[in-house]
């Protein structure tokens, strides 16, 4: 289905403070505001059937039915990022989706999150909205079964996914074992791309690149939580690569070596991250977590940038047994995904990021 033409005259970005997944809570600021929660206290013990919870800072919480089956729950929602209202309802289900792929999981249905500006906004572009998500829930297997939404100041937009998975199958994130491959789904840059987006500067084949990249559902994670040596799996969104992989590393207990010329990354988005073209939310990532991650001398701020760029729907990050690397590489091949690639590996050591050239 293509976009809809629209004559409405405003720019969804210019609605919003921030756009994608670079509008999360920074993670300092949300371990603080977290910080002694009571009702995140013991929640394993008081409720046995909850398999995955908040204590791992996992992609969604899982809720063991029987034992073959336990739902997967998840929600994800944010303000535009890209003008296009149905492209924008793509991106933003596409994402929330995700976790459940994250987890090992099979999308059921999902709930619509909306949030729109009733006076800025006319009805033909926040159905386009709605139509975009619905369109990329179609393509998971899954409806839109229903949702909420209320009158914003900002445009919001997400979905409340729902899946389900054997437990026995569950791929959480902070599983890793030392010797594991580090293998990276998507290319990187998709906040680079929005910034520069923002400020027209973004070439119409980065455009066609982002759209691209922002709403293929990360269907592989059906098929790699079924792999015994598929040993922790994540999507890398935003937080950027270095603090979804930290937060492996971290759960892991281990040190997670990661080399920057392995590093898939969108076309261009290198130039573009060498032109400043670098979203707020970059220097708040590595602000909140860069006490945890060594880089190589010489390191240039581009390259941090690429490292800690907030990804929108960025790709499945797996920590793999060495000889179940060119399976997992197989699976990504097949379903399409050309830029997967081996970035790292796990090793025995303080639980930390080390990047090298």
């Amino acid at each position: 289905m293509n976009s809809p033409v629209l004559n409405a005259p405003v720019r969804l970005t210019h609605l919003s403070h921030g756009g994608g997944c670079g509008c999360k809570i920074a993670p300092a600021v949300l371990e603080q505001i977290l910080a002694d929660t009571p009702f995140l206290k013991g929640l394993g013990a008081t409720w046995p059937n909850l398999l995955v919870g908040i204590e791992s800072s996992d992609d969604a919480a899982v809720w063991q039915l029987n034992e073959t089956q336990a739902i997967v729950a998840t929600t994800d929602f944010f303000m535009p990022i890209v003008d296009d209202p149905y492209e924008f309802g793509r991106i933003a289900a596409t994402n929330a989706i995700s976790d459940v792929y994250a987890m090992g999981g099979t999308p059921l249905f999902a709930l619509a999150l909306v949030g729109m500006p009733i006076d800025k906004l006319p009805h033909e572009t926040i159905r386009a909205i709605l139509a975009g998500g619905e369109a990329a829930a179609r393509a998971a297997g899954m409806p839109i079964a229903g949702g909420h939404s209320i009158d914003s100041q900002e445009p919001i937009y997400g979905l409340v996914a729902i899946g389900v998975v054997d437990p026995r199958r569950v791929k959480k994130n902070n599983a890793g074992r030392p010797g594991d491959g580090l293998i990276l789904g998507k290319g990187l840059g998709v906040g680079i791309y929005s910034a520069a987006l923002k400020k027209d500067a973004l070439p119409p084949e980065g455009y066609r690149a982002m759209i691209d990249s922002t709403t293929r559902l990360n269907t592989p994670g059906v098929e790699l939580g079924a792999l015994d040596g598929v040993h922790a799996m994540t999507d890398v969104t935003g937080f950027g690569l270095l603090g979804h992989g930290l937060e492996l590393a971290r759960g892991s207990d281990l040190t997670a070596r990661i080399r920057f010329s392995h590093l898939p990354l969108l076309t261009g988005a290198a130039t573009l991250a060498q032109a400043g073209f670098v979203t707020g939310a970059s220097p708040r990532n590595w602000a909140s977590y860069g006490g945890g991650v060594a880089l190589f001398d010489g390191c240039a701020d581009w390259q941090k940038a690429l490292l800690t760029d907030p990804q929108t729907s960025g790709g499945l990050l797996v920590s793999c047994a060495p000889e179940t690397a060119a399976e997992v590489m197989a699976i990504f091949q097949r379903h399409g995904f050309d830029q997967a690639a081996v970035i790292g590996h796990l090793e025995a050591g303080p639980a930390q990021a080390v990047v090298g050239e």
